[in-house]
């Protein structure tokens, strides 16, 4: 099944999880995946490397072995374009196909230093080749309901997201975002911007405030009072700043579901856990079947 029929017939529920570095193994990774599989997710998303390169091979096994492995869970391997070839992202997604992988997310990715673009320049250069190629692939595209970090001028960020539309992305995912009444701005203005195609909401939880920060300074995120008072209450104690996190992704969670967004998305960093409270909240809140 692919993500875009979905979406056409539910608000979907889903996760992300990267692919493994250093210590962090394949086998481990495709047990977090299954952890998170006991929480039926209508989908998992498998992160591409920085700038197409390096693990870009873990993320198509383990895409195809958690997918082999919960048979009722849909798999979206991440691909980035930077510095790639055309030749190279035929291999990449025939391997994907061969093992039924059928949904992909087309991202520029980050610039690579000393390595020019090559074939494509934007993310709807991908797009456009990826649906010229196989119309019947399931294409996912990034969205940013605050604007894009490298871009000052919302409206045309709100150009270069039609551009996606248009070179043929079935549905987008959102970047993170702390403040819900940003995101329904922003759909607003995809209404108003002839967006048509599904938006996903994509939350992130944090565990720290150093990392509060860092999203703040590297997706442009805004940081709204109430998430402060949050942090400022909990001290400095690690353990409550994660407690506090997690309940407040929740909060933004439940708060979108009954706000009727087309999708819900969990920024899960590897953590089952993490995965397990956006459920029982979604759950006890009579937005998601147990």
């Amino acid at each position: 099944m692919k993500i875009a029929e979905a979406l056409a017939a539910k608000q979907t529920f889903s996760f992300e999880i990267f692919p493994p570095k250093g210590d962090f193994s394949v086998e481990e990774a495709t047990k977090v995946a299954g952890e998170l599989a006991f929480c039926n997710p209508d989908f998992i998303s498998i992160t591409f490397s920085a700038g197409g390169s390096g693990n870009s091979g873990n993320t198509a096994a383990i895409a195809a072995r958690i997918q082999q492995e919960n048979p009722h869970v849909m798999t979206m391997a991440h691909l980035t374009c930077m510095g790639s070839t055309r030749s190279e992202v035929d291999a990449y997604v025939s391997r994907l196909q061969a093992d039924g992988v059928e949904n992909v997310l087309a991202l520029r990715g980050d610039p690579i230093p000393g390595r020019e673009p090559k074939d494509f320049s934007y993310a709807c250069d991908l797009i456009s080749y990826l649906k010229e190629r196989d119309p019947e692939l399931c294409i996912g595209a990034a969205c940013y309901p605050e604007g894009h970090v490298a871009c000052e001028d919302f409206s045309r960020s709100m150009e270069h997201l039609k551009a996606k539309q248009d070179a043929g992305a079935d549905f987008l995912v959102s970047q993170l975002f702390f403040d819900n009444e940003l995101f329904y701005r922003f759909r607003d203005a995809c209404d108003r911007a002839r967006i048509k195609i599904p938006v996903v909401a994509g939350i992130m939880p944090f565990t720290s405030e150093s990392q509060v920060k860092r999203m703040a300074f590297t997706c442009g995120a805004t940081i709204p009072a109430k998430l402060i008072k949050r942090l400022l209450a909990t001290g400095e104690d690690p353990a409550s700043v994660r407690r506090a996190g997690i309940e407040f992704a929740c909060e933004q969670l439940v708060d979108l579901s009954r706000n009727g967004v087309d999708g819900l998305h969990v920024y899960t960093m590897n953590r089952p856990e993490v995965g397990r409270a956006a459920h029982d909240a979604l759950v006890e809140s009579g937005y998601l079947a147990s």
